[in-house]
């Protein structure tokens, strides 16, 4: 039986506008009445409306929505040209070959050592303050890293990915999630997180055995890779071949450190994102050309490959956006969350929370981002959840796991995308390889919002 082919990421989007606006003529169109609080937008509970006069989509709106939707995104392409371009001058200086080779030292034989920490530490800091699309930044040694140690860059971006998946989805202060989602709920920001803590033991376990397992395989026979028939998935670098430590990749290296300090000082205390981040990692490049005495025409010349190898990612970032941006226009998008909230309302506590997980899951295809979703379905689900007797930090749980793990898998989310098109894996190996963990993810999370409601959370 030949395998079953998932198209190209490209065609994949293109095919989702195609079906979103073939959902604008076909759904009734409807809205919610929105209202600004405290600097937000919030949806107004039972405000839903339909909208018979709506205007109908022409075919040609699949067209004109991409350059619409590159523009609306541009802060997210243009963080990855510029990472990208980053990068570059960075890899050019050999530091990053240096820490690899100072990292086999130390792990080269600690595979699981290796794989344990590098989730631990990306699901803290994910947990903590909200740390994803920062993490880009670690592509490269990552995937460097693992090849050195026989394995591929999927295990590489397991590591990151599934540990700051497992970190957004059991967030306890993230403050694009959580702790909006509780501020839309009117519970106490910051509550409840004992049963977060609880609930990161076996969930962090699950995420840590299906990469763990999969890192076994590929190191037993390379074959086993997913990516062993593709042009650069079975490199594999010699470990005596990197080159040591020296005082300039030292002093790179430092103001590579010193740059993530800032950054994680910066979210932290001044709410800084992608123009500040950009504007960090600018600045952290041109450090890198004095501290390296590279020229600036050779500079400029690495700045531009390293940002040219991201051009497919940056493209696929407005194709995701373009789905929403179709729907949005249709005015449908309302509607689709509106029906998929009414059967929770009749399902019982215990299943309406399961329900809640899954039309979160469901909606994250069209609202990856984090806060975007708390504002659009918070203040639908917790009305839903009082009548429906499920507790609102229930809810709020419902949707963090839903919109946490699912970013792990979803096209859509710009972050994703990027991260594996730094890694050079395409979407369909990555979703061969997360479908699993993520029906796993859904059994555990079922079973644990349905304990959640038993307990009475």
């Amino acid at each position: 039986m030949s395998k079953i082919k998932i198209p190209h990421t490209l065609v994949l989007m293109f095919i989702m506008m195609m079906v979103a606006l073939v959902l604008t003529w076909v759904l009734p169109t409807g809205s919610f009445e929105r209202v600004a609080e405290e600097g937000r937008t919030v949806v107004v509970p039972g405000s839903f409306e339909l909208q018979p006069e709506a205007p109908t989509l022409s075919p040609l709106r699949l067209l004109t929505a991409i350059p619409e939707a590159l523009a609306q995104a541009q802060d997210v392409i243009f963080f990855v040209f510029l990472i990208g371009g980053v990068l570059g001058i960075i890899r050019h200086t050999g530091a990053l070959d240096a820490v690899i080779g100072k990292l086999l030292e130390k792990f080269g034989s600690r595979m699981g050592l290796l794989i344990f920490g590098g989730m631990f530490i990306f699901g803290v800091f994910s947990s903590v303050i909200g740390m994803a699309a920062e993490y880009v930044v670690f592509v490269a040694l990552l995937v460097g890293l693992c090849r050195a140690i026989k394995l591929d860059a999927m295990v590489a971006m397991g590591i990151l990915v599934v540990g700051y998946g497992v970190g957004y989805g059991l967030s306890l202060t993230n403050p694009f999630t959580v702790i909006i989602a509780q501020a839309i709920a009117e519970v106490q920001p910051g509550s409840g997180n004992w049963l977060r803590l609880v609930l990161l033991v076996p969930i962090f376990a699950v995420g840590f055995h299906h990469v763990y397992s999969y890192a076994r395989k590929v190191k037993a026979d390379p074959n086993n890779s997913l990516l062993a028939d593709l042009p650069t998935g079975d490199v594999q670098q010699d470990p005596d071949a990197y080159p040591k430590m020296t005082r300039t990749h030292i002093a790179v290296i430092s103001a590579f450190v010193v740059a993530l300090a800032t950054l994680v000082f910066g979210i932290r205390a001044y709410g800084w994102y992608l123009t500040e981040l950009s504007a960090l990692f600018i600045g952290l490049g041109i450090a890198t050309v004095f501290i390296g005495r590279i020229s600036f025409d050779e500079a400029a010349q690495k700045f531009i490959d390293g940002a040219a190898q991201l051009t497919a990612t940056a493209l696929l970032v407005g194709f995701a956006r373009s789905i929403a941006l179709i729907m949005e226009d249709g005015q449908v998008l309302d509607t689709v969350i509106y029906y998929l909230s009414m059967p929770v309302e009749a399902m019982g506590a215990y299943f309406g929370a399961v329900g809640m997980l899954l039309i979160q899951s469901f909606l994250n295809l069209f609202i990856p981002s984090g806060s975007g979703q708390a504002f659009v379905t918070m203040p639908i689900m917790v009305p839903i959840a009082d009548t429906a007797g499920i507790g609102r930090q229930v809810a709020v749980l419902a949707f963090q796991m839903g919109d946490g793990f699912m970013n792990m898998i979803v096209p859509t989310n710009p972050v994703l995308m990027g991260i594996l098109g730094l890694a050079g894996i395409p979407y369909d190996r990555w979703f061969r390889f997360m479908a699993p963990l993520m029906l796993k993810l859904l059994v555990v999370c079922a079973l644990a919002l349905m304990f959640a409601v038993f307990v009475g959370y």
